[in-house]
């Protein structure tokens, strides 16, 4: 049987998840700072009695406090690591005690791995140069980023691969359904009509693909191992931002129709009917994640002719993260369905405010181009910025890999409490 089947927690929670600082740690890891300050301090009180020693033995206290310091800033970044192995460790052992095998990803360019590439009359792909100019070998594969998304880290944490598949990849082999795929679309939304604004896979043509995915696998793998691997998937939903840049705040259909609060209720609609299907379908946990605060992109201060983020917009992304979390909070009580919403608002905006803390010093423009208002085919063939390690943005709109890093960090944190 499976274990969350007969877990008495299995049904009916929804695990909701406040943002908070990403770089805290427990009691153990500010011990680990604690002493770094101190020695900190023994280092400043020991520099100045090197003006009273001989050269001599300044040359040689010098590489000793030197040796010290090194040996202190390993411990650092072995700290504030320790968290984000920890939950990827933990997720690994959850994923082979209730037999989950596969990840399974609908959603837009945050989690699109390359389904966009051979479609046609649509500005909305990212296989080229600079895209995934930090991919193996150095391959664009339509990932609209630098490297790895999110979902590709989540994958590498429950042990299966490095990457996540596309499913529409002309090269996908049979065996690389056992483990999953995306059927995300750079471009879509929880509104079929915004993917049809740029002609992507609307979130309806996701769901029939993965009906595809279901009849193929059974018949790789027989009916009941691939319900089996269907019903302990670990599923991704990621979309919404599409909604309002692509639709509702530039083409008139539907702003014409709704106010944003109507707008905002009708995709909680969209959203609600979509999860009833693919509880249908056989889905049973499925992290759902936020929107970010969209209104500081880059391509949005430029568009409001500001340095300053869109408080009105972020506004918008935050309110409606509330009617999400109350959606499934609903959703669960109705349903044998597991949700856990990643609420990644908080902490983009941490990273936004504080971005030194996570080693970034670039946050109001991407690495690419001029980093101010092109995405998608507008980035091909375009320059990159020295040091893109240093950037938040790798386009006007989507984030770098070290980012998406950082992202797939939070859900795999809400993903272990959806077990």
């Amino acid at each position: 049987m499976n274990k969350a089947q007969g877990n008495p927690m299995a049904k009916g929670k929804t695990i909701h998840f406040a943002s908070t600082d990403i770089n805290t740690t427990t009691s153990q890891p500010n011990k680990h700072f604690y002493f770094i300050h101190l020695n900190l301090n023994i280092f400043l009180s020991t520099h100045i009695l090197l003006l009273l020693l001989d050269l001599k033995m300044k040359h040689i206290i010098w590489v000793t406090l030197k040796l010290v310091m090194l040996m202190f800033l390993f411990q650092v970044v072995i700290t504030c690591n320790a968290r984000a192995i920890g939950y990827a460790q933990k997720l690994r052992v959850l994923a082979a005690e209730y037999n989950v095998t596969s990840i399974l990803v609908f959603g837009d360019s945050g989690v699109d791995p390359g389904n966009n590439n051979d479609l046609q009359n649509t500005w909305h792909k990212g296989n080229f140069l600079p895209y995934g100019k930090d991919f193996i070998r150095s391959t664009p594969t339509g990932r609209f980023t630098n490297g790895r998304l999110a979902t590709d880290f989540i994958a590498a944490a429950l042990g299966y691969r490095n990457e996540i598949k596309a499913y529409l990849d002309r090269y996908l082999k049979e065996e690389d359904l056992v483990h999953g795929v995306s059927f995300a679309s750079g471009g879509s939304g929880f509104d079929d009509f915004t993917a049809n604004i740029t002609n992507v896979i609307s979130l309806s043509k996701q769901l029939k693909y993965f009906q595809e995915y279901k009849i193929r696998l059974e018949k790789l793998v027989g009916k009941e191992d691939a319900q089996k691997i269907v019903e302990n998937a670990v599923y991704v939903l990621s979309m919404g931002t599409n909604d309002f840049l692509q639709n509702y705040y530039i083409d008139p259909t539907r702003s014409g129709m709704f106010t944003i609060t109507q707008y905002q209720h009708y995709l909680i609609n969209c959203m609600d009917t979509y999860l009833k299907k693919m509880h249908a379908l056989g889905v049973r946990r499925l992290a759902v994640v936020g929107m970010e605060p969209f209104g500081c992109m880059p391509l949005i201060r430029t568009l409001r002719n500001s340095v300053q983020c869109d408080e009105d917009m972020n506004q918008v992304a935050l309110s409606f993260n509330v009617l999400l979390k109350a959606k499934l909070s609903q959703l669960n009580a109705e349903l044998n369905m597991r949700t856990a919403f990643v609420d990644i608002y908080g902490d983009v905006q941490n990273i936004l405010q504080h971005p030194s803390k996570y080693g970034f010093t670039v946050t109001k423009r991407g690495c690419c181009g001029t980093g101010l208002t092109e995405f998608g085919t507008a980035l091909k063939g375009l320059s990159m910025c020295a040091d893109h390690s240093k950037y938040i943005y790798w386009d006007a709109v989507h984030f770098t890999e070290s980012m998406y890093r950082i992202i797939a960090d939070k859900a795999i944190e809400s993903i272990i409490a959806s077990f």
